[in-house]
């Protein structure tokens, strides 16, 4: 990175939550700091985070663009362990490693180290992780703290640097081959109706 591009980056939530329209906080940093992005573009940093870039880059301050979301109270992933049904396609999607859980076993949230980036919602095909407010009445900056910036960006970096080695090798079972996509597909669907059949038949009966 250029000297301007680290200070930027260094102003940055580091929540890794792509919603500026970049990869990551890093790539946001750099596109700021070469002038192709705005310092308008991170929900999660919100006013408090225009203002800090807006005082490293000389820039003017200019209100959060509706196109990348909207400044709010910092959110939390709770997966429903019920319907949970160990497809294990939020850890990769998880920036920090937040999800822990193996192959087709029951996943869970490790709440210190989730950012609220909400990239595990659309990857879910049980839809079973939903967001919880857990700093109401704050937002930005004034629902995160440096330490807690500081702290993601250690566990992103790690996850960076394991998720090439790790992929999905070692979230599958010994005796288990991969399967191919379309296959696992139809494994998760299949998986997901046996639970929901399960349910249905655990439930108590209606009275007519």
């Amino acid at each position: 990175m250029t000297p301007l591009a680290v200070r930027i980056h260094a102003a940055l939530p580091q929540t890794q939550c792509t919603r500026c329209g970049y990869p990551d906080c890093a790539g946001y940093a750099e596109a700021v700091a070469s002038g192709e992005a705005g310092i308008h573009q991170c929900p999660p940093g919100g006013a408090e985070g225009i203002e800090r870039l807006a005082a490293i880059t000389g820039q003017p301050v200019r209100p959060l663009g509706a196109e990348f979301g909207a400044e709010g109270p910092r959110r939390m992933a709770v997966i429903d362990e019920a319907w949970c049904i160990g497809c294990t396609l939020c850890l990769d999607a998880c920036p920090t490693d937040a999800i822990l859980g193996i192959h087709k076993r029951m996943h869970t949230v490790i709440e210190p180290h989730c950012t609220g980036c909400e990239l595990c919602i659309p990857v879910c095909p049980v839809d079973c992780i939903s967001l919880e407010d857990v700093t109401p009445g704050r937002s930005g900056w004034q629902a995160w703290s440096q330490r807690q910036a500081d702290e993601a960006l250690k566990r992103y970096s790690l996850h960076a640097v394991h998720r090439p080695a790790r992929g999905q090798q070692d979230l599958i079972e010994p005796d288990e081959a991969p399967a191919p996509a379309e296959d696992r597909k139809r494994a998760i669907v299949e998986a997901a109706l046996a639970r929901a059949r399960a349910a249905a038949a655990r439930a108590p009966a209606r009275k007519p």
